[in-house]
């Protein structure tokens, strides 16, 4: 006669037989691209007692436990995210050969539901931590004098992104004049990859039949093309990282014909401590100088540890210096005007990045895009355009390929702007420039229209200027005989110009 092996442990006057989840399960979820999603669970039961580990692809949870209840066993799960902790619920039903799991709903995340059969011991385990090298300082690879421009796959397409798509992108950027302005690199984000061959070499899934053969389809357009990877053993969507491999995989990179390698801390946590941070970019930098081929180096870990202190000395030509940007005015704000204390970090071939453009997503109004492309080109921040290049409005495209605008992030000067005032969210950026001249943004964060000013002594202890352009409007201003400048500006809205002293 079968029973269910809850209601006996539950029989607490004495369990009609056995429970038995001791042991390593796995649950595999085949994604669309063909790749595998594998979550392990290794358990051992003592009576109603059920503690383990968890391996859910980038998050691990060394620390789970639970009892039984009516509804079955309920394990708490303790992992890391990031710098911070991360708490999960699973709730399993066993019907004797397979286990039936709940992850619990997480904030915006609805319930997930699992099934686990039994795998070999150890299979899905954590690997062992391998000891960051000791530090020294990895050589400049000569790139990035002035901020990348190009464009990245993931604020539109995060996962959906394939070689058909990379391929339009590039021909789009020719076609509508991006890359006349300026735009280069077209970069492949998160979910390329698959596993690895018996040799250890990483593999591209179904999505990207062919890489070497996208590359120089994309180098035939006279562009270059980027990839993304992770010093942890999986990326932020879960997918092969290059923990391991790291020459391994710079080499692969260069004889694929990739050109700009975006280097994400996710999946790192569940290795390394933050301390170790620098040590484990510069083994990458290490990889890509050896790989024989210029590649630019992106650092991705969201301005931890300082990280504009020390990212030229691990070979990055640029490092995020916030967490991820969204479309919306908020974030955008939040990030862009947190920016101006960086400022002597930045230079030829070492760029603060304050994360990729929004501009064209949707989610904000044209007046906060310009503003976004504004404070941008004054931080001399990388310009990776995000939206879908294929179909974008004419003012959208117009901003950003606004070559007087662009020629402000370009300026090989390589200045970042500081902020010379900001009463009242009425900001003023200044920025010297190559030629004598000075950048100055005007900036609107309230919620009404407002006069935005600035004193002309203040601008470099100038006197009042020779000329002023605005670059938006493309037009040489008239100036009065007052000794400062002023704008009406919308809210949310910028006006950017370029002063002659």
């Amino acid at each position: 006669m079968g029973c269910n092996t809850f209601l006996c442990v539950l029989a607490i006057a004495g369990p009609l037989c056995a429970a038995n989840l001791t042991g390593n399960w796995v649950s595999i979820e085949v994604r669309p691209d063909g790749t595998e999603s594998r979550t392990y669970f290794d358990l051992k039961q003592d009576g109603t007692r059920v503690t383990g580990k968890i391996h859910a692809q980038l998050f691990y949870y060394p620390d789970a436990a639970g009892t039984y209840d009516p509804a079955g066993v309920t394990l708490d799960a303790t992992g890391r995210e990031g710098s911070g902790v991360r708490k999960v619920r699973y709730t399993i039903k066993s019907d004797g050969d397979q286990l039936h799991i709940t992850l619990a709903a997480r904030g915006n995340h609805p319930p997930v539901e699992l099934i686990a059969k039994r795998a070999p011991a150890g299979e899905g385990a954590m690997p062992a931590r391998i000891a960051p090298p000791p530090l020294h300082k990895v050589k400049w690879n000569g790139l990035a004098k002035t901020p990348p421009m190009g464009w990245n796959s993931w604020n539109k397409f995060q996962g959906r992104v394939d070689d058909p798509t990379i391929r339009a992108i590039a021909d789009a950027m020719v076609s509508n004049g991006m890359k006349a302005a300026g735009y280069l690199y077209v970069n492949i984000d998160d979910t390329w990859e698959a596993g690895r061959d018996g040799a250890g070499n990483i593999q591209t899934n179904r999505k990207f039949p062919d890489m070497k053969a996208l590359a120089d389809y994309v180098h035939s357009k006279g562009l270059k093309l980027g990839i993304y990877s992770s010093p942890g053993p999986n990326t932020c969507a879960g997918y092969e990282g290059s923990y391991g491999h790291e020459s391994q995989d710079a080499k692969t990179y260069a004889a694929w014909g990739i050109d700009y390698l975006k280097y994400d801390w996710c999946g790192a946590w569940n290795i390394y401590e933050q301390r170790d941070m620098q040590a484990v970019y510069q083994k990458m930098g290490d990889a890509l100088l050896a790989s024989g081929r210029p590649i630019v180096y992106s650092l991705c870990q969201y301005g931890l540890d300082e990280v504009w202190k020390w990212g030229p000395e691990v070979g990055g030509n640029s490092w995020r210096t916030t967490g991820d940007i969204s479309d919306r005015w908020a974030s955008l704000s939040k990030i862009g005007f947190n920016q101006s204390q960086l400022a002597p970090y930045a230079g030829p071939g070492h760029w603060n990045d304050p994360d990729m453009l929004e501009i064209g997503n949707g989610g904000m109004t044209d007046v906060e895009y310009r503003t976004h492309m504004s404070l941008w080109a004054m931080l001399a921040a990388p310009l990776l355009a995000g939206n879908d290049l294929r179909d974008m409005k004419p003012a959208i495209l117009e901003m950003l390929t606004n070559r007087e605008v662009i020629a402000i992030d370009q300026d090989k000067l390589g200045k970042q702007a500081t902020r010379l005032s900001a009463p009242d969210d009425k900001e003023v950026w200044q920025r010297p420039l190559a030629d004598g001249t000075w950048a100055i943004a005007l900036f609107n964060r309230g919620a009404a229209q407002a006069a935005v000013s600035f004193a002309w002594s203040e601008v470099a202890r100038h006197k009042k200027p020779k000329s002023v352009r605005d670059l938006w409007t493309h037009s040489d201003l008239k100036l009065d005989a007052g000794t400062e400048f002023q704008a009406s500006v919308p809210s949310h809205g910028s006006v950017l110009l370029k002063v002659r002293p």
